[in-house]
């Protein structure tokens, strides 16, 4: 058993619209990046790599219908790629499990020029990045030491009525 590291994430949930789209966009790309379903009931669905596991829930709780990463909260999560050959396979995988290509003009270098990765929305509107590590730095952000998302220049979804 390891010994638990404060400040290491223990889980992320995310409460979905649809959990049967969701585990057909997450599932999918939770088990490509080498997640294992661990636990399944009703309402969700739990996914886990090492200590930290997500989960994908339709709540009754929740209180819109599609994530808005504009709005205060969580923008989107980024996971480690060990090769830009697998990012570039990712994405074309993941356009066929629902997953859409954000930033394609400027597709993989998005997030800079020393920053190789893949921004995907899924359709209920989270993102997520596919960061191969870098060459020049071995993983490490670019100088500065600061990674910065891509402005966002596409769509803002209407508020609900």
């Amino acid at each position: 058993m390891r010994p638990v590291v404060t400040g290491m994430l223990h889980h992320i949930e995310l409460w979905v619209p649809d959990l049967s789209r969701a585990e057909h966009t997450w599932g999918w790309l939770l088990g490509a990046l080498g997640y294992e379903l661990y636990q399944q009931w009703p309402e969700g669905c739990g996914w886990r790599s090492g200590d930290l596991y997500i989960v994908l829930e339709q709540s009754p709780a929740r209180s819109a219908f599609r994530h808005d990463r504009h709005r205060p909260g969580v923008n989107h999560l980024a996971f480690h790629v060990a090769e830009r050959a697998t990012v570039d396979r990712l994405v074309g995988e993941a356009l066929l499990h629902g997953w859409r290509l954000m930033f394609a003009d400027r597709h993989p270098y998005a997030g800079g020029e020393q920053h190789y990765a893949a921004y995907l929305e899924d359709p209920d509107g989270y993102e997520v990045e596919l960061v191969a590590p870098s060459p020049r730095h071995g993983g490490e952000p670019a100088e500065g030491g600061v990674h910065r998302a891509p402005a966002d220049t596409g769509f803002l979804p209407a508020d609900p009525v």
